[in-house]
């Protein structure tokens, strides 16, 4: 630890991305198709926990959190799309791996979900875990790390399978509803989200089995440190803020908080955001607009929605999760 003062502030450059977004206006994400993650309401307003992500940055940046296009793109071609310089920034559950970091020169943001490859099966199949599933069909994504995840599965525990890769994400699910495959892979949570949604959810097992880790994470293209870091401090404002207890209802009673951490976070003391070249009212404005993680979480996919996820893994490391900030200081 450096003792303080030792270090002078640098002034902040914008960035090449950040100056195009400034001169467009608006921020380009790329985002899925999953209620709950990524979806238009049936007005057409994109709603959802990546999405909530998306108007957090639009705050960061504009302080608007309606300042931001929203567009479907499939796992095949949401990486092309963003090397491309379609998207800004891909919310999309992209999985942060090693691969993707090095040799497709992607670099990710903090993890905002941690997930885990899962199975779903037929509950006439009668399979209790994955390897039962010696010799069956089993349906996987294109363009996921679920095709590697499961061929590894399969060759680590001696057994036999049949992959048949589905690229149509509309019809992912309804491969297993025909009979096409014997089970479907993929993320857990986005099984369960699939398996709330047929007919009759309870004809259907998502096995225990975890067969990966999947910490999904903002995606953004290498070579622009400045917005890699604007994405990383936005998604670290809201997981901090839940940690001082603060929220969209109540910071306004923090502002007159004695506790010079949090009047640094909230930026009644200015220093800063203006050392780092930011509003330094900008975890203020974001909480006060979008909410802090556990809104954000429990607002899309929590408790009282129809997704009822718990928060597990993604809950605060203070209450035994993996959801962590550095300090903002």
């Amino acid at each position: 630890m450096l003792a303080a003062g030792v270090i002078a502030a640098v002034p902040a450059h914008a960035g090449p991305t950040l100056d195009k977004i400034k001169a467009r206006g608006v921020i380009k994400v790329g985002v899925g198709t999953q209620a709950g993650f990524f979806a238009p309401d049936s007005n057409g307003k994109w709603q959802g926990f990546f999405v909530d992500f998306g108007r957090a940055l639009a705050v960061t940046v504009f302080n608007d959190p309606d300042k931001v296009e929203f567009t479907s793109s499939s796992p095949q071609q949401r990486l092309p799309a963003l090397q491309a310089g379609q998207f800004d920034i891909l919310l999309s559950g992209v999985t942060q791996t090693i691969t993707r970091a090095f040799k497709l020169n992607f670099h990710f943001g903090p993890v905002v979900f941690y997930d885990g490859q899962g199975i779903l099966v037929k509950k006439s199949v009668g399979v209790t875990k994955a390897a039962d599933l010696d010799g069956a069909t089993i349906g996987v994504q294109s363009g996921t790390t679920g095709e590697q995840n499961i061929a590894d599965f399969f060759r680590k525990n001696g057994k036999t399978y049949k992959s048949v890769v589905i690229e149509d994400t509309n019809t992912f699910t309804q491969a297993l509803l025909s009979g096409r495959v014997d089970a479907l892979t993929q993320d857990g949570s986005d099984l369960g989200l699939r398996r709330a949604a047929l007919p009759n959810p309870d004809d259907y097992v998502l096995l225990p089995e975890r067969l990966s880790k999947e910490p999904l994470a903002p995606a953004v293209l290498g070579g622009d440190d400045r917005w890699l870091e604007i994405v990383n401090w936005t998604v670290y404002a809201t997981i901090q803020a839940e940690e001082f207890g603060i929220d969209s209802k109540n910071v306004d009673s923090f502002l007159t908080s004695s506790d010079p951490a949090i009047k640094r976070f909230l930026g009644v003391d200015p220093s800063l955001g203006e050392a780092i070249g930011l509003d330094p009212k900008f975890a203020y404005n974001i909480i006060k607009k979008v909410g802090n993680y556990g809104e954000i979480f429990e607002r899309n996919l929590g408790k009282g929605t129809k997704i009822g996820f718990d928060r597990g893994l993604n809950q605060l490391w203070t209450k035994g999760g993996l959801i962590y900030s550095p300090p903002f200081r």
